[in-house]
C-alpha cells in the first residue's frame, strides 16, 4: 500500500488487489453535524445535488458517464462524513477518480434541478417516518444529543430542505470541501506507484499546489496527526430519559441506549465493539439474538449497535416485537445487562468471542469496496491506515475485566436512556 498527502493537503491512499474490478472513493469530513448557519440537511442534499451538473458536463451526462463502462457511481451523508464513491473496471479508474473530483470542485447546482430533487429528499423524509423501526432510531438520536450538532437528522425536515437556496449551496460547498478535510482512495489491481502519480496530477489540476486552510478549526494536528481534529467539537452532555410515544403501530419498537466511547478512546473503543458484539451483534449466537429470538421467539430481529463519532458514541440496543412480548424482552435485556456488569467472561468465552469478531471483520473486509471507503475514514480519523495485524493485536489485548467496565459505564442505570413506540 501507498499513502501519502498531496501538497494541496488532500490525503490518499493506493491499494493493490488481485481483482479486475477497482473501487475508489473520496471521503469529506463534513457531515449533519458542521451545518451550522445553514438550514438542516444540507449536507445530505448537496450530496445529492453534486450529480445533477459540473461547469464540463451536464446531470445526464454525469449519470451515464460510468453507467456505460459497465461501472457504478454512488454516495452517502453521515452525521460526519460525506463520501462519493465509484466500482469500475480496473483500466477506467482514472476516468472515474477524475469525475470524482469534478463533481465537488465544480458543481453548478442548476436552479431546476435543485427544485426536482427536493422533491426527491422530501419524498424519502416522509418514508423514513412511515418506517417505525427507522423514525424511532433518528428520534433517540435526537433526544439523547439534545443541544448538540450530533442531534440533527441526516436528511433534514421537509420545511428545512425547502429553504435551501443554490447560493447557500455554492456556499457550503466553497466553505467545507477543501483538500485539508479530504482522503482519496483506491483499491485495484494497479500498479501502486503510477496510480499515485494520477492521484497527484489530479490534485494539482482541481486544487492547485498551495495548501488549503481549514476554515473556522482549530489545529488540525489536536489529536497527534488525526485531521479529524479539524472543527471546534465539544463532548455532548446526554440527558436521560424514559419515554413511550403512542404511534398506534402493529408492532412495538424500542431503543435502549447510552453514550459510549469515541473514535479517539482506543483501548476502550475496541472493548465496547467486543461487548456489542457479543451481547446484540449480527450472529445468532449473541445473547440477546439467542435469548430473545433463537430461545423464545419473541422477535424477528435485535442488535446491540455502536456509532462512534469524534467526541463521543453512541450504543443502542434496538427491537421490534409483539406488544404482548414487550415486557418480557424489556426485563430480559436488564437482567443480561446486569449480568455483563457483575461477572466477567470466562477465558474460554472471551478467546471465543475475540475469534468470532476477528473472523467477521476479515471477512467484511475482504470487499473491496469496503475496504476503499474504511481506508477513507481511516485516513480522515487518524491519518494512518492500520495493517491487519495492528487491529487483531489491539483486539488480543483486550480483557474480560475491559469488556466489564464498558458494561458498567454505558449501561449505568443512571445514564441509559429508553424510547418505545406502541
Amino acid at each position: 500500500m501507498i499513502s501519502g498527502k498531496a501538497e494541496c493537503g488532500l490525503r490518499y491512499a493506493v491499494k493493490r488487489s488481485g481483482s479486475a474490478v477497482g473501487y475508489c472513493a473520496l471521503s469529506i469530513k463534513c457531515g449533519t453535524r458542521d451545518e451550522a448557519g445553514y438550514h438542516a440537511g444540507i449536507a445530505h442534499f448537496t450530496e445529492h445535488t453534486l450529480f445533477k451538473g459540473t461547469e464540463r458536463r451536464s446531470a445526464s451526462v454525469i449519470n451515464s458517464y460510468l453507467e456505460k463502462l459497465g461501472g457504478e457511481l454512488n454516495a452517502f451523508t453521515t452525521k460526519e462524513e460525506i463520501v462519493f464513491h465509484a466500482t469500475v473496471l480496473k483500466e477506467d479508474l482514472n476516468k472515474a477518480a477524475n469525475l470524482l473530483l469534478e463533481l465537488v470542485t465544480c458543481p453548478t447546482f442548476p436552479e431546476h434541478e435543485i427544485q426536482t430533487e427536493k422533491g426527491v429528499v422530501i419524498d424519502e423524509i416522509h418514508s423514513y417516518k412511515d418506517s417505525p423501526s427507522e423514525d424511532i432510531y433518528d428520534r433517540f438520536e435526537e433526544m439523547i444529543f439534545k443541544g448538540h450538532p450530533l442531534s440533527g437528522n441526516i436528511l433534514g425536515t421537509t420545511a428545512s430542505v425547502k429553504r435551501i437556496t443554490r447560493d447557500e449551496l455554492m456556499k457550503f460547498v466553497k466553505e467545507k470541501f477543501m483538500p485539508c478535510r479530504m482522503a482519496f482512495t483506491v483499491v485495484a489491481d494497479i500498479d501502486e506507484a503510477r496510480m499515485e502519480k494520477g492521484i497527484l496530477k489530479l490534485a494539482e489540476k482541481y486544487f492547485g499546489n498551495e495548501a488549503s486552510t481549514c476554515q473556522n478549526t482549530q489545529d488540525c494536528n489536536d489529536r497527534g496527526n488525526a485531521p479529524f481534529a479539524c472543527g471546534n467539537y465539544s463532548l455532548p452532555h446526554a440527558e436521560q430519559f424514559d419515554k413511550t410515544l403512542n404511534k398506534r403501530n402493529h408492532q412495538a419498537n424500542c431503543v435502549i441506549g447510552a453514550l459510549a466511547p469515541s473514535l479517539y478512546e482506543e483501548r476502550e473503543r475496541l472493548a465496547t465493539v467486543l461487548l456489542c458484539n457479543i451481547l446484540g451483534g449480527p450472529a445468532t449466537n449473541s445473547i440477546l439474538n439467542s435469548i430473545l429470538r433463537e430461545k423464545h421467539g419473541w422477535v424477528y430481529g435485535v442488535e446491540c449497535g455502536y456509532t462512534q463519532f469524534a467526541d463521543t458514541g453512541l450504543v443502542a440496543i434496538t427491537l421490534g416485537c409483539d406488544k404482548s412480548n414487550l415486557e418480557k424482552c424489556l426485563n430480559t435485556i436488564d437482567k443480561e445487562l446486569q449480568k455483563l456488569q457483575g461477572e466477567m467472561l470466562s477465558e474460554r468465552k472471551l478467546k471465543a468471542a475475540k475469534k468470532q469478531l476477528l473472523g467477521q471483520l476479515a471477512i467484511s473486509g475482504d470487499n473491496g469496496e469496503t475496504q476503499c471507503l474504511s481506508m477513507g475514514k481511516s485516513l480522515l480519523s487518524f491519518g494512518k491506515i492500520n495493517s491487519g495485524k495492528d487491529n487483531k493485536d489491539l483486539v488480543e489485548s483486550i480483557t474480560a475485566e475491559d469488556v466489564r467496565e464498558m458494561a458498567i459505564r454505558i449501561f449505568d442505570r443512571n445514564k441509559i436512556s429508553r424510547l418505545i413506540y406502541i
